[in-house]
């Protein structure tokens, strides 16, 4: 059971999003008013445990759908920022809404994950918002999907931003590149190889379940996003003598936000000091 430092993934209900990529399976949702209440009171409820804790956290939010066009994520970025016991505080988002919230933050623990889609916003809106967060301090990593007809806008991208902003490709689900196609994309980021290919993970050695944790909306506690089995619940604390070292129970992991925590690829050390916001060491 650990007291140390915890990383939080946190994934309430919210699942409506403002975009409507083809890849996402989450496009254009729409939560009802009884579902946009029921997310609300659920952060709010997590950020008082968060606010209550003596031991140092970090927490990713990573929403289903987009979390900073909801007033209540910005208003927990900007909180958990500031707890001194907090390390860093991370959302993934598609950076729609305006960033002069981050104003309010402690910069150097809020960081963004922020991901460009080509034709679900113009290239020039998109790129003055992340001149504006660098304008602010804020680090931030942008990343796009692996589409062949992606490669352009992603070509653009790593031009015009600061040599010291990390572009990632994430690799689009269910396609195999080529070693051309790959070396492509590998140009623009250069650990692309860690996304192309599923990662034999079964009996590997993963943070997960022991200084790694995913939430959701109830306080229900496992591993991660992607394996069911419950450890306990946040708010009751049944799940803190769940903690230990435990090794991957599946095939493969394909996803950064779990394949980052698995301890023979050496990710903590090529992304130290960035993991929760996918920012390499550099």
């Amino acid at each position: 059971m650990t007291t140390g430092h915890l990383t939080i993934l946190y994934r309430g209900p919210l699942a409506s999003c403002d975009y409507d990529c083809p890849y996402c399976p989450f496009a254009k949702r729409r939560d009802t008013p009884e579902q946009l209440r029921a997310d609300r009171a659920a952060l709010e409820r997590f950020v008082g445990w968060v606010s209550a804790q003596v031991h140092p956290v970090s927490v990713l939010f990573t929403p289903w759908g987009e979390g900073l066009v909801r007033s209540w994520y910005r208003r927990a970025l900007i909180e958990l920022s500031h707890l001194p016991h907090v390390e860093r505080v991370a959302i993934q988002t598609n950076l729609s809404h305006r960033v002069d919230w981050t104003a309010e933050a402690d910069t150097s623990t809020l960081a963004l994950w922020t991901t460009y889609h080509p034709g679900q916003v113009p290239y020039e809106r998109f790129l003055a918002k992340c001149s504006n967060l660098n304008a602010r301090g804020i680090r931030f990593s942008v990343g796009i999907v692996g589409q062949p007809e992606h490669l352009a806008a992603a070509r653009n991208l790593r031009a015009d931003l600061p040599p010291d902003t990390y572009v990632w490709v994430n690799a689009a689900e269910g396609r195999t590149y080529t070693d051309a196609e790959a070396a492509d994309w590998t140009a623009i980021d250069p650990l692309f190889s860690f996304s192309r290919h599923p990662h034999a993970s079964r009996g590997q050695a993963c943070r997960t379940g022991d200084t790694v944790v995913s939430v959701d909306g109830e306080g229900t506690v496992r591993r991660c996003h992607f394996v069911p089995a419950v450890l306990g619940n946040l708010y009751d604390g049944s799940f803190r003598p769940a903690l230990k070292p435990r090794p991957c129970p599946l095939d493969v992991c394909d996803c950064h936000i779990g394949y980052v925590h698995l301890e023979p690829l050496g990710l903590y050390d090529v992304f130290a000091g960035g993991v929760l916001e996918r920012i390499p060491h550099l």
